[in-house]
């Protein structure tokens, strides 16, 4: 072997030898950021007794939170908390709710009752919300159009004694001026009708609007197929909607 080939090789060895240092160097300093990390977030959940039963984590600045709470909100909770920690990259949330067992029927009804008076008021009649419970993860579907209604009813879901897990499928509406127009108008054409007034009465039970890009959809409970077909025909005298569907139910009170 040659003098250059020598050094080649011990160039070459040198070289190796330097990167597995950097690279044992660089494992040293993320195993002490995570270290960091998990201590900050720790401390940080040992200030709230609800959470003294949830631990912390954490791997390539990703925090994993386990253990159990008793409200789905408050695994919530923890997760917006670790999420403030200075160079948190990311929070896996297996978070468990323990808290007591409702049977879902039960459940269901409770979350209904409580969710019949979310957004009460002028824009109540603009939101439309429904929901199923399965081994006490709430699946709430529905129609919102500014936001502020779905917060509402997720915040009144998540603070449910029951609930486990939660699945949100509600929508917002396509913000949209000529939609706007539409719901203006709809909302006057049902509600000075004098047999259809009266559900402008009771919050809960409001003749809802929906408008997405033009298209119009009823939904809520009134008292006649009279009514329902009353509310139908007032819809659709409304200049420049694309269409109409009428979901109302009958329900006689």
């Amino acid at each position: 072997m040659t003098g250059k080939q020598n050094l080649l090789k011990l160039a070459g060895s040198l070289l190796a030898v330097g990167l597995l240092s950097t690279m044992l160097m660089a494992d040293t300093a993320a195993s002490r950021y995570d270290n960091q990390l998990r201590n900050a977030v720790t401390q940080k959940l040992a200030t709230k007794s609800q959470f003294s039963n949830v631990k912390a984590s954490a791997e390539d600045g990703i925090v994993t939170l386990s253990g159990t709470v008793d409200l789905y909100q408050r695994k919530l909770d923890a997760a917006k908390l670790a999420r403030k920690i200075q160079n948190a990259q990311g929070v896996r949330n297996l978070i468990t709710v323990a808290g007591p067992t409702v049977p879902d029927v039960q459940l269901e009804q409770k979350l209904a009752s409580k969710m019949l008076y979310v957004r009460n008021g002028y824009d109540s009649m603009f939101d439309v919300f429904a929901l199923s419970v399965n081994d006490g993860v709430v699946t709430v579907e529905g129609q919102d159009r500014t936001g502020v209604g779905r917060d509402e009813a997720l915040a009144d879901i998540a603070n449910m004694p029951g609930v486990k897990d939660v699945v949100n499928n509600i929508s917002l509406e396509p913000v949209s001026q000529f939609d706007d127009a539409l719901r203006q108008q709809t909302m006057r054409a049902i509600y000075r009708d004098p047999v259809l007034s009266r559900y402008a009465m009771d919050p809960a039970r409001p003749i809802r609007i929906i408008v997405a890009n033009g298209h119009i959809t009823l939904y809520g409970s009134v008292n006649s197929a009279a009514d329902k077909q009353i509310a139908g025909i007032r819809a659709n005298q409304i200049p420049g909607a694309f269409s109409v569907e009428n979901k109302l139910q009958v329900v006689k009170s």
